[in-house]
């Protein structure tokens, strides 16, 4: 493994509670060519919204990274304001759902689901 390989490795971290419901979901598709998509989009109260879901497509804008068994794709032009990412699964009395902790963040939407970072701000959107 290489320099750029490794920093690639480390862009982002997907816990191990994270990465057995992402295979869990994985299964209910059954498509074993599914790789696990991170991104991050304009929009949401702060500006930019995580995105979360299943690629098959893979191409040379994407950096292609494995955690806890999963293949899991990051468009290049996301990787900044990814960096040091880590994406959790909680379980609790109201359910279950995805947590995302994003050191880059310098301000965070209340429900969690947008942010602003201090290289890209997006545009905000109604929550």
């Amino acid at each position: 493994m290489n320099v750029q390989e490794k920093e690639v490795q480390g862009m982002i971290t997907i816990t191990e509670s994270a990465a057995a419901q992402v295979k869990k979901m994985k299964e209910e598709e059954e498509d074993p060519n599914l790789k696990l998509r991170v991104g991050v989009k304009g929009g949401g109260c702060s500006g930019l919204s995580y995105g979360l879901g299943f690629d098959t497509e893979v191409d040379e804008k994407d950096h292609k990274l494995e955690q806890n068994g999963l293949e899991v794709l990051v468009n290049k032009e996301d990787a900044d304001v990814l960096e040091g990412v880590v994406i959790d699964y909680k379980q609790n009395m109201m359910g279950g759902g995805f947590t995302i902790d994003n050191p880059n963040a310098i301000a965070n939407c209340g429900c969690g689901s947008s942010f602003k970072a201090a290289t890209r701000t997006g545009a905000p959107e109604d929550c």
